[in-house]
C-alpha cells in the first residue's frame, strides 16, 4: 500500500497546525516521524488515518483519493501512546474484538489471537483482564489488538513512551520483528532520535507543522538538510558555531582556532559549524584533532553516558560533550577537548547544509 500527502494543511481554530505537508510513505517499511512534541506528528497521523479532513490538499492511497474517507472505511490500526484496553474483557476478548466486529470465523480468531499472542509474549495472559496485568503487557495488549486485524497500515502514535527504558528497549525489537516481512507499511511517532536511528527504515524530520526532510534513517542523520533539521535529529542539541568561511578551505571558529575545511566550502562568508557532543572527546582521535581550552561548568551523569557543559577560554562559547562511561571530574576544572576537522557539519547563511561528514569524507 502506498500513502501520500499531496500539499496538506491543518487549520482549527484559526490555528494552523500542519502547512503544505508533501510525504509519500514508503510501503512495507518503518517509517518514523521524529520531532518534538506538538511538532504536528499526530496530526500528521489523525490525518493519514481518517480521523482528521485536511483543511487543504489530499491524501491518496494507491493513487486513488481518499481525503474524504472516514477511518472505518480505511484498512489501518492505531495505538496511542495512552494504550486503551476494555477494562471488562480479558485479554483474550480484546484482542479479537476488531476479528468479532468483522464477524470472523470463530477457529479463524482463535487461531489469529493465538499467533499474535505468542509474538507478543502474552499467550499466558489471555484469561487475564488488563488491570491484573503490568504496563508492558497491557501495552502488548493494545499492539496485539491493532495486529491481529493484518491491516496494510499500521501507525503507532510513541507508543512505547510511558513504559520503563528496559520495556521500551525490549518492545522497540519486537517491533522491529513483526514488520520485518515488509507486508505492513508502519508509521512510527517519536521525540527521540535514538529512538529512530534504532528502528531503522526511513525517517521523516517534523518540525513546526512541517516536514523537513524524509529519506533512509542513517542518510538524514548522516547529512541533516539545514540547522533546523540538524536540531531535531540530535540529543543533546549539535553544538553550533557562527564562523567565517575562508576561501582557502578552512573556517574561523569564534574560539579564535582555524579549521580545515576539505569539500564544497571554498567560499568566503558567514557559517554555521556542527559539532556533534559526541565528537567532542577528552584524548584527541585523530593526529589532525584540535584541541579547545575549556572549563568544566556542570558534569551531568546518565546512566552509562556522562554530558560535560563546558565553556571555552578563548571565546566564551558554550559546549556540551557526550561521553561513554562515567566521568568524575570536579567543576571549575580546566581542560583540553578535541575537535576532529573531519567530525564537523558546515551550514551556509541560509542555513542549508554545506558539507558534513558523511558526504565529504564517507563513513568513519
Amino acid at each position: 500500500m502506498v500513502l501520500e500527502l499531496e500539499q496538506v494543511s491543518v487549520v482549527s481554530g484559526g490555528q494552523p497546525y500542519l502547512y503544505g505537508v508533501n510525504l509519500r510513505l514508503v510501503p512495507g517499511a518503518i517509517n518514523v516521524l521524529l520531532g518534538p512534541t506538538q511538532a504536528g506528528k499526530t496530526t500528521l497521523m489523525r490525518v493519514m488515518a481518517g480521523l482528521d479532513r485536511p483543511s487543504a490538499g489530499r491524501v491518496l492511497v494507491d493513487g486513488q483519493d481518499v481525503t474524504g474517507v472516514s477511518v472505518r472505511q480505511r484498512n489501518l490500526a492505531m495505538v496511542y501512546q495512552q494504550f486503551i484496553n476494555y477494562p471488562a474483557m480479558t485479554v483474550f476478548q480484546n484482542i479479537a474484538s476488531p476479528l468479532q466486529l468483522q464477524k470472523t470465523d470463530p477457529a479463524e480468531i482463535r487461531r489469529r489471537v493465538q499467533e499474535v499472542a505468542a509474538k507478543l509474549h502474552i499467550e499466558h495472559l489471555l484469561e487475564r483482564r488488563p488491570s491484573e496485568l503490568s504496563g508492558g503487557q497491557q501495552q502488548r495488549c493494545a499492539l496485539a489488538r491493532a495486529l491481529v486485524k493484518r491491516t496494510s497500515l499500521v501507525l503507532l502514535d510513541e507508543p512505547l513512551v510511558n513504559l520503563d527504558y528496559k520495556l521500551r528497549e525490549e518492545l522497540r525489537m519486537e517491533l522491529a520483528t513483526l514488520f520485518a516481512d515488509g507486508k505492513t507499511t508502519v508509521v512510527y511517532a517519536t521525540t527521540e532520535p535514538l529512538e529512530a536511528l534504532l528502528l531503522g527504515g526511513y525517517t521523516a524530520i517534523v518540525d513546526k507543522g512541517r516536514v523537513l526532510q524524509f529519506g533512509p534513517t542513517l542518510d538524514v542523520y548522516n547529512a541533516p538538510v539545514d540547522v533546523d533539521a540538524a536540531a531535531v535529529f540530535n540529543d543533546p542539541p549539535m553544538n553550533m558555531l557562527t564562523s567565517e568561511l575562508n576561501g582557502n578551505g578552512s573556517a574561523r571558529l569564534p574560539i579564535g582556532i582555524d579549521v580545515p575545511i576539505r569539500r564544497g566550502t571554498a567560499v568566503n562568508g558567514t557559517c554555521r559549524i556542527g559539532i556533534r557532543p559526541g565528537h567532542l572527546r577528552l584524548a584527541a582521535k585523530t593526529s589532525h584533532a584540535i584541541a579547545v581550552p575549556c572549563r568544566l561548568e556542570l558534569a551531568e551523569l546518565s546512566g552509562s553516558e556522562t554530558y560535560l557543559h563546558l565553556h571555552t577560554l578563548n571565546g566564551g562559547i558554550d559546549l556540551v560533550a557526550q561521553l561513554q562511561g562515567v566521568h568524575q571530574i570536579e567543576l571549575g576544572t580546566q581542560l583540553d577537548v578535541f575537535i576532529d576537522p573531519d567530525e564537523l557539519f558546515v551550514f551556509g547563511a541560509d542555513t542549508k547544509l554545506v558539507s558534513s561528514p558523511e558526504a565529504a569524507y564517507g563513513a568513519h
